[in-house]
């Protein structure tokens, strides 16, 4: 093979490589992965009550727990890049976001500021965060940090995702590394999806996931 055709072909290998990264690095703003399942069910597919919070922390005319879930989805219009970064701010103020984030904003969409609010209870219970040097920055953006909290703070719910009129939309679930919103869409068995932000190569923020995964420590509503 001639020196000239070599030379080709690499120019070639690298002008694909760098479309792909390209086509990656971007591929948020050219796909709708904010958008809610095409074919999902919702409640009234399987008789389930919709539930209303009987609490509207911010006072706004809407419930917390549709509040939350709005907020969720409002995030992920967003379409955040999965990058794991360092706030001064707390809560992230550019493109960047990982699951927690999801989790902050919907709340914070309700009222509840839980940079704020985390940072409190570990100060309060620094030994059983087994956190020796708090960091308001970083320790809500944490899911052990969360896993803890909401034990802590909130109404602790099934783990068994086949109760399926146990899990509402808006309800926070936990895995072992991982946190999400429970969505109010649903697949053909009435197991809802999740909304979150699990990686860099998710293709969709609001998954099928409960059934595929066996690492769920919690289940939370905020409020009731």
């Amino acid at each position: 093979m001639s020196k000239k055709k070599v030379i080709i072909m690499v120019i070639v290998l690298v002008l694909g490589i760098t479309a792909v990264c390209f086509a990656y690095r971007f591929r948020y703003y050219f796909i709708g992965t904010s958008s809610a399942p095409v074919e999902a069910k919702e409640n009234s597919d399987f008789n389930i009550q919709d539930i209303q919070s009987s609490v509207d922390m911010d006072g706004d005319g809407i419930d917390d727990q549709t509040d939350i879930l709005q907020g969720a989805r409002e995030y992920i219009a967003g379409n955040p890049v999965y990058k794991s970064k360092y706030y001064q701010t707390g809560y992230p103020d550019d493109q960047y976001g990982v699951c927690t984030d999801v989790v902050a904003d919907a709340m914070r969409n309700a009222g509840y500021d839980l940079m704020r609010l985390v940072n409190e209870d570990i100060l309060k219970a620094p030994e059983i965060y087994g956190i020796d040097e708090p960091d308001i920055n970083i320790d809500f953006r944490r899911v052990k940090n969360l896993k803890v909290y909401f034990e802590r703070n909130s109404v602790r719910l099934t783990a068994d995702i086949h109760e399926i009129s146990e899990w509402q939309g808006g309800d926070i679930v936990i895995f072992e590394n991982h946190i999400g919103i429970v969505s109010d869409k649903r697949n053909d068995d009435g197991i809802p999806y999740v909304i979150h932000h699990n990686d860099p190569f998710q293709v969709s923020y609001e998954e099928d996931i409960l059934e595929k995964r066996d690492d769920i420590v919690g289940h939370y509503r905020v409020s009731e």
